[in-house]
């Protein structure tokens, strides 16, 4: 018992420093900030947003921002704000499920790979070659028109397009890692392969692979917003950055705020994830802190 309170202690401690550290970068903390606001932002969204993101008022369409709709209105008289602040809800959520899938698909035909026959090895490195080779914009296009547009065939195109990256990488430290001596012991004693993957690989790779999950989160924000943007993604009255940018772009002669209004969560989400991620990354990977 002393000793599980003793590890217990002891990983509580780390993960404090860490942050501490974290938090002490400047690039870290910037991200912390922007991450925590844009979160914030749209878990909130509903209290927030000063009018309903969907309700048209045509007499009230194109007017620059007021003290009333403090980033104007679009060519629907739509408040440009409150369309900003749903339209996170739909990057964030969109962002939060391609990781999730993405992830945890690729970490387990990456395991498969790493671990498994020749033959089974193989061939799913051809089937993520294969994968990887079509752009994903391309990709989107191709099948967009079959499945229809909407948030499940950007969420299903952007896991499609990721599995094969973590998996790739899966399974490298997969390779590496069943070379050590720890593991030739583990299978010596009879140990299966299942178990040695799972309690005692995994736990070793799965840190760095959810470091650059969350770097890679800003990818899925943007390219959800450009396939919105090509018609593809999020269709009208659901609220996205993407669509917004379309307005405005439509629009470009008589407005500037919905070009803002669009294009500002999308810079502030990418920089605050990429600082967050760099930051964690050279917070809690051992190998690229410095004086190590």
């Amino acid at each position: 018992m002393s000793v599980e309170r003793t590890n217990l202690s002891n990983s509580s401690n780390a993960i404090v420093s860490g942050f501490m550290r974290l938090v002490a970068d400047p690039m870290g903390a910037i991200g912390v900030v922007l991450v925590t606001l844009l979160i914030l932002s749209a878990v909130f969204a509903g209290v927030l947003a000063p009018f309903d993101p969907a309700a048209i008022n045509v007499p009230a369409k194109l007017q620059p921002p007021t003290w009333t709709h403090w980033l104007g209105t679009d060519q629907l008289g739509r408040d440009v704000l409150s369309r900003a602040l749903y339209g996170g809800r739909i990057a964030l959520g969109v962002a939060l499920i391609s990781t999730i899938l993405a992830v945890s698909i690729g970490v387990v035909l990456g395991m498969i790979a790493g671990f498994g026959p020749r033959w089974l090895d193989n061939l799913l490195v051809l089937l993520f070659d294969t994968v990887r080779a079509y752009p994903v914009i391309i990709l989107a296009l191709a099948v967009g028109p079959i499945f229809g547009a909407g948030l499940t065939t950007v969420i299903g195109i952007l896991v499609v397009t990721s599995v094969p990256y973590y998996g790739r990488i899966v399974r490298t430290s997969v390779i590496s890692a069943s070379k050590a001596d720890y593991v030739e012991a583990l299978m010596a004693m009879g140990m299966s392969r299942t178990r040695i993957v799972v309690r005692h690989v995994l736990p070793n790779i799965i840190g760095p692979i959810l470091i650059l999950a969350s770097m890679d989160i800003p990818v899925y924000i943007a390219a959800e917003a450009g396939l919105s943007f090509l018609g593809v993604g999020v269709k009208p009255p659901q609220s996205s950055w993407g669509l917004i940018l379309d307005d405005g772009y439509k629009f470009i002669r008589q407005t500037y705020w919905l070009v803002i209004a669009g294009s500002v969560p999308l810079i502030a989400a990418t920089l605050g994830f990429t600082f967050l991620g760099e930051a964690l990354r050279d917070t809690f990977d051992p190998k690229l802190r410095k004086g190590v």
